[in-house]
């Protein structure tokens, strides 16, 4: 009687198992892995080409925390690293290896490497360390560096994996400070095999060594791209307490839709039949009117500009929804705004938020970490103020030459900061829109929040420091709502029935790859103790793998032109702000 032996069942139709009678077949299988192991190696050097094509921001926001002995950790200090992805060849063991070469672009291939240009607020932790994490030792990723042990199958949301240990080989390592090398885990999907999922450290002293869990989503066809990475790392400082840094790091835009207006040449525009009488319709409009339209197009480009650059969200569900309080307010303190007021969301993780003529913009990172309706109702009511109290927008942006320049320029030249004045004016409003509208009995918590962002202003400067409008607080002092502040209860961190504010990116759920956005349906979880409270804080981030589905990526990016990186303009970096 033959005994049967079976390692480990690696995927449909792929079993480590044999007979031990039967060498052949057991030789057969551990080809079968061989096979395995080739297609993930081949697909991470692809992953390297395909980046090439793309020039997505990358944004990594790192907190460094104390211990508390009731709160848990708590963040002292912060950094903030904002730019452009810009992935070349450095060399030429990537792409056909066979395809001739001329000596000028080897060269010049040779020069590009794995890099962001950032406007960093530290000195200590560099951006690229942080962009190593999102290809898998690249150019050394292969069997003759590492050693892969199967360690079992699992389901990372709806996909199947493959996992295993990597390491590297014994006299593969690198010289430390040449960058080292990856030791860790891998997730590996089980139908094309692609990493989908890689966690550990690289063995370095230039990049600080940071553990780190790095995810890619099926963004198109066959293409599994970068989307997170969560950081942690204990401070490796010879004369300061150990403490512990936590960072995300999310990327974003690969394929940004454009605006429709460019699209309108290739349309067939056909006059209709005039109903009226023409005589019953002016030749010009009014002052008034002229004045408004004018500011409107300026508004309108300064949006479309953001936009392109894959810094504001297309419209969608999330802005309807600011849009609908927006309106709760404007009814309920019987306004009739013309033209009609919008909202967008801004995507990156500084909390602010501005009016762009009569559209109000909010941060992604001030709408996760918002408490409740009347919180939201507060930020929007604030800068209803300001579209009320008639604060202008430059309206050089109706100049189309403002707009047509790279996005570097064009941030530089995006200042949406109000004077004190003009910020006290919204505010006097805002609490009379307040007062009368359906929030009214619920502004506690909004308070409540504010006395939060006024405790922990002053440890976290890079997350209140805005891109573009106006400062919310500085070192513990909040300059929006101070009745609303005055009026709030006192607040309690130790108490888990007080939710004054919540962590990072716990509310909206961010389309890396045509930057859509929309509100995460996440079931309320009862908190065990005020551990779990983490105000403003960096959590994990665990996204839900599922594979592309083609019919709804068709449906939004429908006729969506390329924005690959031969089209790419100049690299958009945060300006500095005092």
């Amino acid at each position: 009687m033959r005994e049967k032996i079976c390692f480990r069942k690696l995927a449909p139709g792929l079993a480590l198992c044999g007979l031990l009678s039967a060498p052949g077949a057991l030789a057969q299988e551990s080809s079968r892995l061989d096979e395995v192991l080739d297609a993930i190696v081949a697909n991470e050097r692809k992953l390297a080409v395909t980046l090439e094509r793309y020039q997505p921001l990358v944004e990594t926001y790192l907190q460094t925390v104390k211990s508390d002995p009731v709160l848990g950790y708590v963040p002292i200090k912060d950094n903030y690293f904002f730019a452009r992805l810009e992935l070349g060849t450095d060399d030429d063991a990537f792409g056909d290896p066979d395809a001739p070469r001329s000596k000028k672009a080897a060269k010049k291939a040779k020069k590009k490497t794995l890099s962001v240009l950032d406007d960093s607020h530290s000195q200590t932790f560099k951006p690229e360390a942080f962009a190593r994490m999102l290809i898998l030792d690249r150019g050394g990723f292969d069997r003759q560096n590492y050693r892969f042990d199967f360690i079992r199958s699992e389901f990372l949301g709806e996909i199947r994996t493959l996992v295993f240990d990597v390491t590297p080989r014994p006299g593969r390592a690198l010289n430390r400070m040449q960058g080292g090398r990856f030791t860790g885990r891998i997730w590996v999907e089980d139908r094309d095999y692609h990493i989908v999922r890689f966690n550990g450290i690289y063995d370095t002293v230039i990049s600080f060594g940071f553990h780190f869990d790095s995810w890619r989503l099926n963004m198109t066809e066959g293409q599994w791209l970068p989307a997170y990475v969560y950081t942690e790392e204990p401070e490796r400082t010879m004369r300061q307490m150990r403490l512990t840094h936590r960072g995300q790091t999310r990327i974003w835009a690969y394929r940004i839709k454009r605006h429709n207006a460019e699209e309108e040449f290739t349309k067939v525009l056909i006059d209709t039949p005039q109903t009226n009488d023409p005589s019953d319709q002016p030749g010009y409009i009014s002052p008034v009117e002229s004045a408004r339209a004018w500011e409107s197009e300026a508004e309108d480009n300064v949006l479309r500009r953001l936009q392109r650059a894959g810094l504001i969200a297309p419209e969608g569900e999330v802005s309807q929804v600011l849009e609908t309080v927006v309106t709760n307010l404007e009814i309920t303190n019987e306004l009739d705004i013309q033209p009609p007021v919008r909202a967008r969301v801004l995507l990156t993780t500084p909390l602010e938020s501005f009016t762009v003529g009569h559209t109000i913009v909010v941060s992604r990172g001030l709408l996760d970490v918002l408490p409740d309706e009347a919180s939201l109702a507060m930020v929007l009511a604030h800068e209803l103020g300001h579209v009320l109290e008639g604060h202008e927008l430059d309206t050089r942006f109706a100049f189309s030459d403002q707009i047509l320049v790279g996005d570097r320029q064009a941030l530089e030249s995006f200042d949406f900061n109000r004077d004190p004045e003009e910020e006290l004016a919204a505010d006097n409003l805002a609490v009379e829109l307040l007062q009368n509208s359906p929030y009214k009995d619920d502004l506690a918590t909004a308070g409540l929040f504010l006395k939060a962002l006024s405790a922990d202003s002053g440890n976290l400067p890079s997350l209140i420091r805005p891109h573009f409008g106006s400062r919310m607080a500085s070192r513990d002092v909040v300059f929006r709502m101070q009745q609303i502040l005055d009026a709030a209860p006192e607040l309690d961190r130790t108490s888990i029935e007080q939710t004054a504010a919540l962590p990072l990116g716990g509310r909206v759920k961010l389309d890396p790859w045509n930057a859509h956005v929309e509100l995460m349906k996440n079931n309320r979880v009862p908190l065990l103790s005020a551990r779990e409270k983490m105000p403003f804080q960096v959590t994990p981030l665990m996204p839900y793998l599922a594979r592309f589905e083609s019919e709804r990526r068709s449906l939004a990016d429908a006729d969506l032109p390329d924005t690959t990186k031969s089209q790419a303009e100049t690299v958009a970096v945060e300006r500095p702000r005092n």
